[in-house]
């Protein structure tokens, strides 16, 4: 049996050639475990992991005292796989500036990726960098200044101009996350810094930095003791930062690598010439079935994922979501709502509905409102399960849920009728969807057939 304090690694580690913004648990059950897979598939080039934490230095600590080790135990409906992974080869503090910097001025260093939030690109309702917020305006003045960035945008625009000042050439910034083109996304907001920090930056990124879209899936909840004592059992070993995730993972990406990148289609990633196809099926069929059962499940006392799968109710309008959903999609639906009942079904993943809640007006425009626009483009009827999404949000935003990006409209939506509350919210999240009138009534239709929703049934918030 291991010694349960002791990390050692078999063999050297791997050069760090990736540095990573976001040290969360889906980056270390999805890109960190390709990187591995790759390395482990006998390439010449193995591909080490510099990894730096959102804000906090909470998640680089533990990992930190493990070498860059941890856990992934893999959860099946027949039992736990641990598997150590070694890919992550070094553990930094965000707020390490220093650092940040020295690894962008490293020639070896040829990837950056990061796994932020929607929210974390900080856009406005146009697509633009939004430079009214207060944190991009500081980073902006403490960039200009010679200072420390704290957004993400901001901290790579720093980590460029380091690069560009070392000339050590070009690199690739690879987005991990559910936004649809996050790499033509991630390229606006940082040139949009940019420009406001030093224009002449803009050119060289325009020149020297791709960025590339990625498809990323991979479920993976929020880590608990009972499975840090899992881990415990299974392995001898006493791990601080363990990460649980499903047998199931995608990634299709889109994009250069000026500077090379692991071998990831070893594992299974797969490279394509046009990435909107598969961003659609998945925001479609997996993310809106997500949000749909976090609201409808929330409002029946339930909290996991698998639960609502389970509930009737849920599962009916889920069934119908998909339905519609299909009808709009370019790939087919068949295969993905097959692998999608099962992994629903697993659970043994607790996937918590109230984390899958959070910032819904962020999420409903691309996971909900993206089908009914394609929808009404089609020529189709309004689909009463997208509208009924629509119309759960609402009820759990009047349940005093929070969601920062919808704040003024909490602040209206009290005392309104059914159909003042549609048309609120969709001025709010949609207001340019196609043929909004028509959406908000049957929205409006489906609010009033709702039970009513109180604060304890709307389940734990964020």
């Amino acid at each position: 049996m291991p010694d349960p304090t002791s990390w050692e690694r078999t063999e050297a580690p791997a050069p760090a050639r990736i540095v990573h913004l976001g040290l969360g648990a889906f980056a270390r059950a999805h890109l960190l475990w390709y990187t591995q897979r790759a390395n482990e598939a006998g390439t010449a080039e193995r591909w080490g992991v510099a990894a730096f934490t959102g804000r906090s230095a909470a998640a680089a600590q533990p990992l930190a005292r493990q070498d860059g080790l941890y856990t992934l135990l893999v959860r099946s409906p027949e039992g736990d796989a641990p598997t150590t992974i070694d890919a992550l080869v070094a553990v930094h503090d965000g707020a390490d500036a220093d650092a940040w910097r020295e690894y962008f001025r490293r020639p070896e260093v040829g990837v950056v990726t990061l796994t932020v939030t929607e929210a974390g690109y900080r856009r406005t309702s146009t697509g633009g960098l939004d430079r009214h917020d207060p944190e991009v305006a500081r980073d902006i003045a403490n960039l200009r200044a010679g200072g420390d960035a704290g957004t993400a945008p901001g901290r790579l625009v720093d980590g460029l101009r380091a690069r560009r000042a070392a000339g050590t050439g070009p690199i690739a910034v690879v987005s991990c996350d559910n936004l649809p083109d996050n790499g033509r996304v991630a390229r606006r907001v940082i040139l949009d810094l940019a420009s406001a920090v030093d224009p002449s930056l803009t050119d060289w990124i325009e020149q020297h930095v791709s960025f590339v879209s990625t498809m990323v899936d991979r479920i993976t909840p929020a880590t608990t003791e009972a499975d840090r004592a899992v881990v415990r059992k299974l392995t001898g070993r006493e791990d601080r930062s363990p990460v649980v995730t499903e047998p199931f993972s995608e990634w299709v990406l889109q994009g250069d690598f000026p500077a090379g990148r692991p071998r990831w289609e070893a594992a299974g990633a797969r490279f394509v010439d046009d990435l909107e196809p598969y961003e659609r099926r998945k925001l479609w069929l997996l993310n809106a079935g997500h949000s749909l059962l976090a609201y409808e499940g929330l409002a029946r006392g339930l909290t996991t994922v698998a639960d609502a799968f389970a509930d009737p109710t849920c599962r009916a309008e889920l069934e119908q979501l998909w339905s519609e959903a299909a009808e709009v999609l370019t790939l087919p639906a068949h295969d993905a709502t097959a692998a999608l009942r099962e992994r629903f079904a697993n659970a043994r993943i607790e996937h918590r509905l109230a984390q899958i809640a959070r910032d819904g007006s962020v999420k409903l425009p691309v996971r909900i409102l993206t089908v009914a626009q394609a929808r009404a483009v089609a020529g189709l009827p309004v689909g009463p399960a997208g509208a009924g999404v629509v119309a759960a949000w609402i009820d759990h935003l009047d349940g005093a849920a929070s969601d920062p990006g919808a704040a003024d409209l909490v602040a209206r939506l009290p005392g309104q009728g059914s159909s003042a509350r549609a048309v609120l919210a969709l001025d709010a999240i949609a207001p340019r969807l196609a043929r909004k009138d028509v959406f908000a009534r049957h929205v409006a239709e489906r609010l009033a057939v709702r039970r009513p929703t109180s604060p304890t049934l709307a389940g734990a918030r964020p």
